[in-house]
């Protein structure tokens, strides 16, 4: 499968719930938010290390962040960035790379991931998606892959099957929104329903036919495009139309719409890194339920925190319950982690 796959990271995010780590001129794609030495950028292109070859991957991201990629990136052709002149979220992102690839390789198959997601069981990730790939090759379906829920998680859209079907590659029955408390937990109890990833599988021939079939609009803007792509006046054209795309998630121009869809249950601990409070979940904890990021991190008398510090900064937290404690360049955060919905406002 590896011959044929083609790897698309969307990275042109701003991750601006991870302030003050995470910041329009750096966002979290291009930090070590975990503390391990490795970006959130680098550790998903090294998931794909032994399915997908550097020159089949591609990153898609905006114009700004072009020296950052190739800076941490270098094993990916300069070529095979594609930098959008405007955020139009992930339907004309996708489908950009979806236009480039098919006019190299009519044949491919096609995964498309968030550069910003952390997991914690490569080998079993690997098995899944090399899996997965055979599936989308051999027919004309959408496939996403489906986290299996740990928690009534509120911070995640859900994927729903037919009751009693939670094994192998199903049928999707219905995309649910972010849900409330009660209902998450009435997700977890009945056990058809899965975390929707934002990973998505498909045939370059399945997604430029769902873009035709459900946005037509967008697919026409990228035929005109297309006519410019490998030329020199490639940038030019796209800076041009791209402006023109509606700005529109894949959820919603395709995967809501779409019939031939399916979903892959997996679990190989997966975090869409998306929140302070998902940082804190996935890291190891002390006895009080504490993580820290940090060489010189201290907690006396603190419960449920977490403290993300760059290397060498001495830190001493006492006496907080529930707090975000962050610095980067000068900027320190003190918030309480329940009230972490308002860090967007703080960094304005």
């Amino acid at each position: 499968m590896a011959g044929i796959a083609h790897l698309v990271i969307m990275a042109g995010g701003v991750g601006s719930r991870f302030w003050p780590m995470s910041t329009p001129a750096v966002p979290k794609q291009f930090l070590d938010i975990t503390g391990e030495g490795r970006t959130l950028i680098q550790r998903t292109a090294d998931r794909f290390a032994s399915l997908v070859p550097p020159e089949r991957m591609w990153v898609v991201t905006a114009k700004q962040y072009a020296p950052l990629v190739r800076e941490q990136l270098p094993e990916i052709p300069a070529a095979n960035l594609l930098l959008e002149p405007c955020m139009r979220n992930t339907a004309p992102c996708i489908a950009y790379a979806g236009w480039k690839i098919k006019a190299v390789d009519p044949e491919a198959a096609i995964v498309v991931s968030p550069a910003d997601h952390v997991v914690t069981d490569v080998a079993e990730f690997r098995r899944v998606i090399a899996h997965s790939l055979a599936f989308v090759t051999d027919r004309p379906a959408i496939l996403t892959l489906g986290m299996k829920p740990t928690r009534p998680e509120t911070g995640y859209g859900y994927i729903a099957v037919a009751a009693g079907q939670t094994q192998g590659i199903l049928p999707v029955e219905s995309f649910r929104e972010k849900p409330s408390l009660a209902v998450a937990e009435s997700y977890l109890a009945e056990g058809r329903y899965f975390w929707n990833s934002g990973l998505f599988l498909w045939h370059v021939r399945t997604l430029e036919a769902a873009f035709r079939t459900y946005t037509p609009a967008l697919a026409d803007l990228f035929d005109r495009m297309s006519a410019a792509f490998y030329t020199p006046d490639e940038q030019r054209a796209v800076d041009a139309l791209y402006p023109e795309c509606q700005s529109i998630s894949i959820d919603y121009a395709v995967m809501e719409k779409a019939s031939d869809l399916y979903v892959c249950p997996a679990d190989f601990g997966w975090s869409d890194l998306g929140t302070w409070g998902s940082l804190h979940t996935l890291l190891p904890k002390d006895e009080c339920d504490n993580a820290s990021v940090g060489d010189r991190v201290k907690l006396v008398d603190s419960r449920h925190c977490i403290v993300h510090v760059p290397s060498g900064k001495r830190v001493v937290v006492e006496g907080l319950d529930g707090y975000i404690v962050a610095e980067r360049d000068g900027t320190l955060l003190i918030c309480r982690l329940q009230d972490e919905q308002h860090i967007k406002e703080f960094s304005r």
